[in-house]
């Protein structure tokens, strides 16, 4: 187990010191998206929803979750959150339209926020859902991913599937 970093030398979980880590700034930007239907698309575009604007609640959702992530992720540690935002894309596919969650989460610190910024998405598409639930209970979360970071010690990173965007 001594190869794994957030295990000690009994094989028990233990949160990584950071400690000697060199403080720099770091961001990251992760995307969830959400399948929706056209009657949902257009209730949404109407504001006929009964619980109100979906995309209002998703944002605060997103900024909670993200400032919240040590609480969901067990070995994260708690981190100054300098920026969280969240913005929201509406694609039309030719059966569905698809909604595009993005959050960048900004860190002056000696550890990444890659987990906030994939914990704000994650919370406003979840929000995002309970919202909307009434008219389309057929959405479907679907991939969830960190699209880029930067800074640290492991340097930047753009997912592969997204540097050609």
């Amino acid at each position: 187990m001594s190869e794994f970093s957030h295990y000690n030398e009994e094989g028990r979980s233990k949160m990584v010191d950071i400690s000697q880590k060199q403080e720099s700034t770091r961001t990251a930007t992760a995307e969830s998206r959400i399948l929706l239907s056209e009657e949902l698309y257009e209730s949404i575009q109407s504001e006929a929803l009964k619980k109100g604007d979906p995309l209002q609640a998703a944002q605060i959702a997103g900024v909670m979750g993200a400032k919240k992530t040590p609480d969901w992720i067990p070995m994260c540690h708690p981190v100054p959150l300098q920026g969280t935002d969240l913005s929201f894309d509406y694609q039309e596919t030719d059966e569905d339209y698809v909604l595009i969650i993005r959050a960048t989460v900004t860190v002056k610190s000696n550890t990444g926020v890659e987990m906030e910024a994939l914990t704000a998405v994650t919370a406003a598409a979840l929000t995002f859902y309970d919202m909307c639930k009434a008219v389309d209970k057929s959405m479907i979360i679907k991939e969830t991913l960190l699209i880029e970071k930067t800074g640290g010690k492991s340097g930047d990173f753009v997912h592969p599937r997204r540097a050609g965007e």
